[in-house]
């Protein structure tokens, strides 16, 4: 898409924002219901949010007639804290709903709850996409997922 239609003063900007959630942020967030989001990922995610939102509300002028660019405050408050990496994480924590609900003879189901019989490398142990959501879910104010037979499987993962 050409940058021009952001900046253009024709297009109210909350069709803008409207074309970069319809058209930008999918494309952007692809596959990522599978992905793990370390710091350095959700960083980048944001700074190229950001450099979209600072295109499309563009700078603003001080009283002394002075003009700067919108902060990152500025920006949430604008969007109102629908950010790319809350959006992704909703998202994941809707792909682990579905793959819950299902029933066990599910192939999804199947490889979610399947537990490798090799033990994990030396050093720090990777986030896995589990513990990452299971943050997520704790991050966002929601309780804890319980399903039928839950305290079980739990139990057996962790021995």
């Amino acid at each position: 898409m050409n940058q021009k239609i952001f900046q253009s003063k024709l297009i109210a900007k909350k069709t803008k924002i409207k074309l970069y959630k319809a058209l930008i942020r999918p494309v952007v967030v692809y596959g990522s219901k599978s992905w793990v989001l370390t710091e350095t990922i959700k960083q980048k995610l944001l700074v190229f949010e950001r450099k979209i939102l600072r295109r499309i509300f563009g700078p603003t002028q001080k009283a002394d007639g002075e003009w700067r660019l919108k902060t990152n405050e500025e920006l949430e408050n604008a969007i109102r804290y629908e950010n790319i990496v809350r959006h992704i994480k909703s998202k994941r924590l809707s792909c682990l709903g579905h793959v819950e609900r299902m029933t066990n003879e599910r192939v999804p189901k199947i490889i979610y709850k399947w537990k490798p019989y090799a033990t994990r490398p030396k050093g720090r142990p990777r986030l896995r996409w589990e513990d990452d959501v299971r943050n997520d879910m704790g991050s966002n104010g929601s309780e804890k997922l319980e399903t039928e037979g839950a305290g079980e499987e739990t139990m057996e993962r962790n021995n």
